[in-house]
């Protein structure tokens, strides 16, 4: 087709114009559904029900935009000044207040609101959260559990076991690690196998997701670690400490034996050295006596 050559022009103009709107767009949505994964779903579906907070399949519908926008940045505020949608939402979630967004700019709230919108208009929505068996759990889900709280099982994604960073009732005679807080009772604080699933899926803390966003757990590895985890809380009672009283006997007893170990090396280090000398000497001495006779 011999189109005129300002033709020509005008329609790549437009087609550049086109990208220009159209990319920006697209990779803000892209950055919004990252955002939404790594800081929001651990907490929130959209159409999987609720978790530890609401639901947001329709929010759009239910929550004015603007009043969206106030409310994202700085939950607690909102509440504070008496808001009754936010103190509402407070009582809702039996005290729990949802805690600021981190790194959450304006432009991003605004992505997040019109991705969640977008995502609730589909049949099934990608943030659905992952659907777990409601089976009752066997004496072999608790087993394997168990064993890949320990790290006695390796992980799928080679991810550090449980017992690295946390201890819980039960666990071992020398417990766990004590950079996070206990697992016993954690399938009751945060309410059921659900939302102790989602979060081992998406776990909201910086460290954990620094962690296991490159080494997520599997789906058939969430299942027992969650049995493992609810009869852990059925047995009750906290760690008490009883790992740290052991590990310090332990390490008290080893360093008596390392002590006497090394007394023992050090008093005869000589021996291969002295004795001939001294033999010698007395020797020596013997046929001085002899010959003065």
């Amino acid at each position: 087709m011999n189109w005129p050559l300002g033709v020509w022009r005008w329609c790549a103009s437009a087609a550049v114009a086109a990208l220009a709107v159209c990319a920006p767009a697209t990779a803000h949505a892209q950055d919004a559904a990252a955002y939404f994964q790594q800081n929001c779903a651990s907490c929130h579906t959209i159409g999987g029900g609720r978790l530890t907070g609401p639901d947001l399949k329709g929010v759009t519908e239910r929550r004015d935009h603007a009043w969206l926008l106030r409310y994202l940045p700085d939950p607690k505020a909102l509440i504070d000044s008496g808001d009754p949608i936010a103190t509402q939402l407070f009582q809702e979630a039996r005290g729990v207040i949802m805690p600021p967004p981190p790194l959450l700019t304006p432009a991003m709230a605004d992505a997040l609101i019109s991705m969640i919108e977008a995502e609730s208009k589909l049949e099934k929505s990608r943030f659905v959260g992952i659907q777990i068996s409601d089976r009752p759990f066997t004496a072999q889900d608790v087993a394997r559990g168990r064993s890949l709280v320990r790290g006695e099982t390796a992980q799928t994604g080679s991810g550090p076991a449980c017992m690295s960073c946390h201890t819980l009732g039960g666990v071992g005679a020398l417990g766990g690690g004590r950079i996070g807080p206990d697992l016993t009772k954690v399938y009751e604080r945060l309410q059921g196998r659900k939302a102790l699933a989602v979060w081992l899926s998406a776990p909201a803390t910086p460290m954990m997701r620094s962690v296991f966003g490159r080494t997520p757990l599997q789906a058939e590895e969430i299942l027992p670690i969650v049995a493992y985890l609810e009869r852990s809380a059925q047995q009750g009672g906290e760690d008490t400490g009883v790992g740290m009283v052991t590990f310090l006997l332990l390490g008290l007893g080893g360093t008596a034996v390392g002590l006497l170990a090394f007394d023992g090396a050090w008093r005869n280090r000589f021996r291969a050295v002295r004795g001939p000398l001294v033999e010698e000497a007395g020797f020596g001495r013997g046929r001085a006596r002899g010959g003065n006779q």
